[in-house]
């Protein structure tokens, strides 16, 4: 019906008159108010208790139809002449990260180390251009090969830089020709990364470092990684280590990780805090991060505290002159000053479990009065505010998560299947029956994304299935970003189908909170406000997931152009992008993918619902 609406309107008025353009405007701005009238979006109504009034259930559906009315206008008041192909960005692009300028923040007046930290403000003005890859880019190799072998033209660094660099680096890796090979065996710390893996393990009382989940340790926030190898080693014991480290223009910690397939973001601690709830890891690690942690009174120690879990441990190795540092001058190297990071370790409830060599293992308190007993200097817990989404707010000088539902000793947490108890602690948004019917969608959802991964989708004339034909997905997929990812169920489906992927959940920050959730399953996950840049590197996923994201972002203040130039900055060439939302919302992502060259195709269901699947590849264009 509402098509028909729309297309007599089209006929009657003719090709954009002034009155139907009056019309269109007066339609699209009701519309607009009815759509920002609520805070609460359609999208995610899945996720609120069913048992609403009536009334307000009618007023929720009204609002959603407002919503994808408004959508559909925009379109097609935008009509074809906005439609015409985005040009390319120059060189001194291939490798940009918004918010990330370096220069522009010093001039905006950050100094301090603050011009390294996150400023999306000081690049809002972006130019409309496609990122282009470098003129050396290779397809990456498929996992697990691509995880011991790069193309060195894929990534920022280049022969001089990689000669000029240090001997760790050079252990680390071995430059030949046109590719970057990592040798697993060889060089992160002492003799070997298994070798630092076991000793870690040795020290928390464990026989072999396969032993990591026995001690409560199923995710780690690895800092300063590197290029990888620990992490690469940690995901092959079957455990989620994120790489987190800062900005770089060169040799990038975090694009070689994820060009490896490793899970990796652009994170610091400068000034602000990451952008992870309270009580996130079970283990935060540090091998020669390059932090010094007694600095600001503690507040880099107090954002570690914040995001480990009750009985988590903080694994330091600092930097010495020799491969094994003697027992005198062990302290020397674990910080500026020793005795106030003892100090501060005991403000925050830690106990020093372990040191052998340059490591050592603090544990947090399981006992959250443990703050509250220590009267002298003791160090303040945060009020309520404190304790809920963390989007890059300010350090905090205060102890976090005490107060949470979710502090449970990581011993006694189970990896088992979730049942309706453990999901009581996670608060409204979150009903089980909701949850449990969720991971059946995807489960179902999954295998019909997997059979249209393949160049085939895009063919007016489909070959019949044969031997010949690609099987999917025709390209290799590894690193996936889930940019709405409710409760991580994607994730859980690609588990159970035992696909070699790993999934970035992506809460966005006025959806219903649920990464505590997603983290809790031992999914990688993050907060992300998507009208602005994702913090990492371009060309670093092979595959964007958003189910309902434009709905929900037509009643924010986004530029959808914004988010597709983003999309397409942050997709590798080849890579694919499914969204899944109404019809209108659709169509209209129809058109932006094709300004930014992705071949696009609409699918139905056939379910009778009012959803539909937008499947995008991006084109390798080389020019």
């Amino acid at each position: 019906m509402r098509s028909s609406w729309l297309s007599k309107l089209s006929l009657i008025f003719g090709p954009r008159p002034p009155l139907n353009w009056l019309l269109l405007c007066l339609v699209s701005v009701l519309a607009l108010i009815a759509v920002l009238g609520s805070s609460s979006s359609s999208t995610f109504d899945s996720l609120t208790p069913s048992s609403v009034p009536d009334i307000y259930t009618n007023y929720r559906r009204l609002k959603e139809q407002a919503a994808v009315d408004y959508l559909e206008l925009r379109s097609l008041s935008l009509g074809g002449s906005r439609e015409k192909e985005l040009g390319l960005c120059g060189r001194d692009k291939e490798h940009s990260v918004p918010c990330y300028n370096v220069s522009a923040n010093l001039l905006a007046g950050y100094k301090d180390g603050e011009e390294f930290d996150r400023h999306c403000e000081v690049s809002r003005d972006r130019e409309q251009c496609l990122v282009r890859p470098p003129k050396d880019y290779k397809i990456p190799l498929r996992w697990p090969a691509g995880r011991d072998v790069i193309w060195s033209g894929n990534v920022k660094i280049t022969k001089d830089q990689f000669l000029s660099s240090g001997s760790m680096t050079k252990r680390l890796m071995l430059l030949e020709e046109n590719q970057i090979s990592f040798h697993s065996e060889d060089g992160l710390i002492f003799d070997g990364v298994k070798d630092y893996s076991r000793q870690i393990a040795e020290m928390l009382g464990l026989s072999s470092d396969s032993e990591f989940p026995q001690a409560g340790v199923h995710t780690v926030l690895d800092i300063g990684c590197g290029f990888g190898s620990f992490g690469a080693h940690l995901v092959s014991l079957k455990l989620m280590a994120i790489c987190i480290a800062a900005y770089e223009a060169t040799g990038s910690q975090v694009q070689l990780a994820l060009e490896r397939g490793l899970p990796a973001m652009i994170g610091n601690f400068i000034t602000r805090q990451l952008p992870y709830p309270s009580l996130s890891f079970e283990m935060v690690h540090c091998a020669q991060c390059g932090i010094l942690w007694d600095k600001k009174d503690g507040m880099f120690l107090l954002e570690v505290d914040r995001v480990l879990k009750p009985g988590g441990y903080f694994v330091l190795t600092s930097p010495t002159s020799q491969p094994y540092g003697s027992s005198s001058t062990m302290k020397e190297g674990i910080a500026t000053d020793s005795s106030l990071m003892e100090e501060l370790t005991q403000k925050i409830c830690w106990t020093l479990l372990a040191q052998k060599y340059e490591t050592f293992i603090w544990q947090k308190t399981v006992d959250s009065n443990c703050y509250t007993s220590r009267k002298q200097g003791a160090i303040p817990l945060c009020q309520e505010e404190h304790e809920v989404q963390s989007y890059y707010k300010p350090l905090v000088s205060c102890i976090s998560g005490t107060m949470s539902k979710r502090w449970t000793p990581i011993r006694n947490r189970s990896s088992s299947q979730w049942n309706s108890s453990k999901l009581e602690v996670h608060g409204k948004y979150f009903q089980p029956d909701d949850f449990f019917e969720d991971l059946q969608v995807w489960r179902s959802a999954l295998k019909n994304y997997w059979s249209l991964l393949t160049p085939l989708i895009f063919s007016d004339h489909p070959k019949r299935p044969g031997d010949e034909d690609p099987l999917p997905p025709f390209n290799m997929i590894r690193n996936v970003l889930d940019m709405s990812a409710h409760y991580g169920g994607l994730n859980a489906a690609f588990l159970e189908e035992k696909k070699s992927v790993w999934v970035m959940n992506v809460v966005p920050v006025n959806a219903p909170y649920t990464l505590p959730l997603i983290l809790d399953q031992g999914f990688a996950g993050v907060l992300h406000d998507w009208c602005e840049p994702f913090p990492t590197y371009p060309r670093t996923y092979d595959l964007l997931h958003a189910n309902g994201l434009l709905s929900h972002l037509s009643s924010e203040r986004c530029s959808m152009m914004d988010l597709f130039l983003e999309m397409d900055r942050i997709l590798r060439p080849e890579g694919w992008v499914v969204l899944c939302d109404k019809v209108g919302a659709i169509e209209m992502a129809r058109m932006f993918a094709t300004q930014v060259r992705w071949e696009a195709r609409v699918i139905d269901p056939q379910n009778g619902s009012d959803q539909r699947l937008l499947v995008c590849q991006k084109p390798f264009v080389k020019k």
